[in-house]
């Protein structure tokens, strides 16, 4: 039974980091090493602020978790200290806790009943108790590979090695089937491997988990671009179900502001992927913030990824933009109530280190030198109207001031567009949506028969949490498919969206 009343008794304590001073000149994840004692007294004590409410929206497919996870479960077996039992809990419904844990941005803690009111002192740490179990599994020995017991003989091929694919991949492995992961870069993980940074998640992380994989009965191939080396009409002889997990890597760009064209501009994945195979051992990146006025044009995750990136580089200053008003610290009801996933400020470890977030702004032009680098931008006060007919964006100029801003690397992190266009998808006779995504029916089946998709391939760049909700239960559709009948689960439907103000 859960303490009703630990809420009041323990106040929310986030995970401590290591210095500043000390972080920013390695690539090693921010936060603090503890002691496994003093790590795990810790997190007990967050973990005996949850009330197991009657009806727990943390876990609501809508609200909070699309995974299902049974956060109250686990939470209680945490604050009991039975870290094997919560464990197995945990893995019940996610099959990469470690994944989440450190990536998550937790819609889980946004519809935490103590999220209703700040006077509660804020909602659960559920990712820190998450993280935590998911670090005491792999110490104490409790994950092992899970091998199926008898062998349906039907072969998945699996293309994409990202979280949705992973998930795919092994839930369908452990029911029997013989699935490979295709994977066209040389190292396996997707945006996992070589979008997230080293300080976010440190790959040793990936590389544990996919070892296990193997271990299960998984089979993997890198360096290898399905639709050009292994063309569709070998896909379809040597297989007899896909599935497509090959994410919604295709990068918003802005060719419209004068100036586009000059050297030094980039779109932030341009920066980030070299980066993290620097730390992989593959030799300097071509494109270095090192000793450089770096500008990030866009405030979400792939900014502030790059935000940190460019510290550890050795940046001379790093100034991200974004066109919106600074959001509120706290919730506003009457904008995103509670349990919608609040519009506020969120600051990142980046943030704290060194550099400057610019809130209503937006470039008006890039100047460049006489050699054609960019050494500059122009900036200028703006505010951000939608038509309410066509629900289109307009940024509009709030003053004729300008500001002149030093420049010499510009990265665009403004988002991605879908699915990149590749030989694949045209060979499957398959077509992208205004969205740039690739639709599917109730059965995760795309219209091509035999071929399924999940992910952000099918939903758009989102969370990594919701990529393996949609592994999980696209393996579901196509242990169905093969077999007839399915006890894996399937916890969000190909429609399902997060509850949402519109």
């Amino acid at each position: 039974m859960a303490d009703p009343t630990g809420f009041l008794k323990y106040e929310r304590a986030e995970p401590p980091k290591r210095p500043k001073d000390e972080r920013v000149h390695d690539w090693q994840e921010v936060y603090a090493d503890l002691g496994q004692e003093e790590r795990n007294r810790a997190v007990r004590t967050q973990a005996s602020r949850c009330m197991d409410c009657g009806i727990p929206f943390c876990h609501s497919g809508s609200a909070g978790c699309p995974l299902g996870n049974l956060i109250p479960e686990w939470n209680d077996l945490v604050r009991r200290g039975d870290w094997a039992e919560a464990s197995e809990r945990l893995h019940a419904t996610n099959n990469f806790p470690e994944f989440t844990g450190k990536l998550c941005p937790a819609p889980c803690e946004a519809g935490c009943v103590l999220s209703i009111s700040p006077a509660s002192g804020g909602p659960v740490a559920i990712k820190r108790v998450e993280e935590t179990i998911s670090a005491q599994a792999w110490e104490s020995g409790y994950v092992q590979p899970e091998q199926a017991t008898v062998s349906t003989g039907q072969r998945v091929a699996v293309v994409g090695s990202g979280p949705a694919g992973l998930a795919a991949a092994q839930q369908l492995t452990r029911a029997g089937h013989e699935v490979t992961v295709f994977e066209r870069d040389d190292r396996l993980g997707g945006l996992l491997r070589y979008g997230i940074p080293e300080f976010k998640m440190e790959k040793k992380v990936l590389d544990r988990r996919l070892a296990q994989l193997r271990k299960e009965g998984t089979t993997f191939v890198t360096g290898c671009e399905v639709g050009v080396d292994l063309t569709v009409e070998e896909l379809r002889e040597r297989y007899d179900a896909v599935v497509l997990a090959v994410g919604a890597l295709r990068g918003r760009d802005d060719t419209t502001t004068p100036g586009r064209d000059l050297r030094g501009i980039h779109l932030a994945m341009e920066h980030l992927v070299p980066a993290n195979r620097q730390c992989e051992g593959d030799g300097p990146p071509a494109i270095d913030a090192a000793g450089k006025h770096v500008v990030i044009i866009g405030g979400g995750d792939t900014g502030a990824d790059s935000y940190g990136t460019a510290i550890r580089q050795g940046a001379l200053s790093v100034t991200q933009l974004d066109q919106y008003p600074q959001p509120p610290s706290t919730r506003d009801d009457d904008r995103s109530p509670w349990p919608t996933w609040p519009y506020i400020l969120r600051t990142y470890p980046v943030h704290e280190e060194t550099g400057e977030r610019r809130f209503a702004v937006a470039v008006k032009r890039f100047i460049g030198d006489d050699d054609g680098n960019v050494r500059a931008i122009e900036l200028h006060k703006v505010r951000v109207e939608k038509d309410p007919e066509t629900w289109r964006r307009e940024v509009v100029p709030t003053s004729e001031e300008v500001e002149e801003l030093p420049a010499d690397l510009v990265l665009f992190a403004i988002g991605f567009e879908g699915v990149e266009h590749m030989r694949l998808v045209d060979d499957l006779g398959l077509k992208l949506t205004r969205r740039g995504t690739l639709s599917c029916g109730s059965d995760w089946q795309t219209e091509a028969p035999g071929v399924f998709v999940c992910g952000d391939a099918h939903r758009g760049a989102s969370l990594v949490v919701w990529a393996i909700a949609e592994g999980r239960s696209v393996a579901n559709a196509v242990d169905t498919y093969l077999t007839g009948a399915s006890d894996l689960p399937s916890p969000v439907h190909p429609t399902a969206l997060p509850l949402a103000v519109v």
